[in-house]
Order: structure tokens, then sequence, then C-alpha cells
């Protein structure tokens, strides 16, 4: 794996992006032959104000289908405008990016970023939601990309007491497809199952980081048992035995939804990120 670059290059400046979108369309954030993806939409949209093709790099690579409601990317920009007599215009970049991607996606905001900002391994967390509509519930069509339909009634108290087993940090192997060249340790720090006003069932899930289709395999696991499938000590089985969960009990993107990024203050972003990708080499 090529070293990541905790500062831009030479003659470069570093923009930090925050957005929010409904990834229903969209074969998730990476690139993809022949199927619209949200990295290729948005670096569409910034190449038509920097005048070049720039890469950007995600906090939460997410899968396909998956929404976000906070979202963050960083891009390296020349720091002189190509045209002389005339600047960047960083402030107006939230506007103008706006009226050039499609409605499903929107920027919230545009900065220069501190030192050291990495927009994946500077993260501390991330937090990701997915809500359930199980028992036959009616799903309105307006949330009709955000829930997943579930025909069988869950016991949340069940799937909080399997889910609760998998906390810590773990090899989740059994729990995420496999990516040449990744880890699949991680440290997940929450995993609850709660009841929502309107009697949908959700699952708030936070870790250091995920790997490739890791929230929608816990969640089809802990449905699993919810339901009676399997018994309570399914979960923790296929954890310690590095079980592969069948593809088939893995849930829709539908559901998930990222819903925040936490980074730390500026001063220990640059020691985040070196620690980060120490682990990371450490654990390949």
């Amino acid at each position: 794996m090529a070293l990541p670059t905790l500062l831009p290059e030479s003659g470069f400046r570093r923009l930090r992006i925050e957005l929010t979108y409904d990834g229903t369309v969209y074969a998730g954030w990476a690139k993809q032959p022949d199927q619209p993806s949200l990295q290729e939409t948005i670096e569409d949209a910034i190449a038509k104000l920097a005048h070049s093709r720039l890469a950007t790099i995600v906090g939460g690579r997410t899968d396909a289908g998956v929404h976000a409601t906070q979202q963050f990317l960083h891009v390296d920009i020349p720091e002189k405008f190509p045209f002389e007599g005339k600047d960047w215009e960083i402030p107006n970049w939230t506007y103008r990016l706006n009226r050039i991607l499609p409605d499903d996606i929107r920027i919230i905001s545009v900065d220069y970023a501190p030192d050291y900002f990495h927009a994946r391994f500077s993260a501390l967390e991330r937090h990701y939601t997915y809500k359930i509509a199980d028992g036959l519930m009616t799903v309105p069509p307006l949330s009709r990309f955000d829930i997943a339909p579930w025909y069988r009634h869950l016991d949340e108290n069940i799937m909080n007491e399997v889910s609760a087993g998998l906390l810590g940090e773990h090899d989740f192997a059994a729990f995420c497809k496999f990516r040449e060249g990744s880890t699949t340790i991680r440290n997940l720090t929450k995993f609850h199952w709660y009841r929502m006003e309107n009697g949908y069932l959700a699952a708030d899930v936070v870790a250091d980081a995920f790997c490739y289709s890791m929230v929608r395999n816990l969640v089809g696991a802990a449905v699993c048992v919810g339901e009676g499938k399997f018994p309570k000590e399914w979960m923790a089985e296929l954890l310690a035995n590095r079980e592969r969960v069948t593809d088939s009990y893995v849930f829709p993107g539908r559901g998930l939804t990222l819903t925040k990024i936490v980074y730390p203050v500026d001063s220990e972003l640059q020691s985040r990120a070196e620690l980060t990708i120490a682990r990371r080499e450490l654990m390949d």
C-alpha cells in the first residue's frame, strides 16, 4: 500500500469538504466501471471549478445504496488559480458545487483543511444507523429508500444481547467481504438496537473504521438471531471461527446511513493519522 499523503505536495493546498447524500442510485462511493458512483460524480463537479481532474479521499467509503447525513472528503488543489488575476473563491464553492451536482448530493461546507487533516486516516470514529420495518410494517413511499422491510418480527432484546458480545477489538473477517491487502481487525465500540417512535427497529453501530460490507453483515447476522433462525451463541462462534456469513444474510444498503465521522482536535490530527497508518501496516 502506498503511503498516504498527510500533507499536500508542494504547490498545493488541501480542502476539507463536508457533504450529505442519498446513495440510492449509486454503486457506492468508489468509482465503478460502467456504473454511477459518488466519487466520480463529485470529482466531475470539482473538475469544473478546478479546471483539472483531482482525486478525492473520503472518510467513509459507503457501499452501494448507502446514504450519508455527514460525510467528509479532502482534495488537494493548486495554490494558484490557473488563470492569472483570479483566485479560487473557496467561500463560494459550496454554492457553486451544489449548482453543478445532482439533487441527491449536497455540499454542506468547503474550507481549507488544517495541517495533517486526512479524511480517512485522521478519523477517530464512524457512526452508522440501520433501520428496519419488521413484522410486515408498512413502509411509507417517501421512506422506501431509507428503511429495509422485513417480514418477521424481531426481538430487539435478544439482538442487543448478542450484539454486545461483539464489542471490542476483534478480527471481523466473518462479517467482511474479502479485499486484497486489507485488514479485517476493527474496534467496535457500539452496536445497539432500539425501537423508534414510529415502531421501526434501528441499530446504531460505531467503530474506529469498518471493512467492506461489515455493517450490513452485522445487521443481517443479528436479524437471524432476533427472528429465531439461529441460537444466541451463533454470532460469537462466527466471530471466533472467522466463518464468513453467507451472502444471503447480508442486508441491503437501502436501510443504512452514515450519520457522523468524528475527528480529533486539530493539534492531534497528525498523531491520529500516523497511529492509524501504523496500526493498519502492523495488522496487514
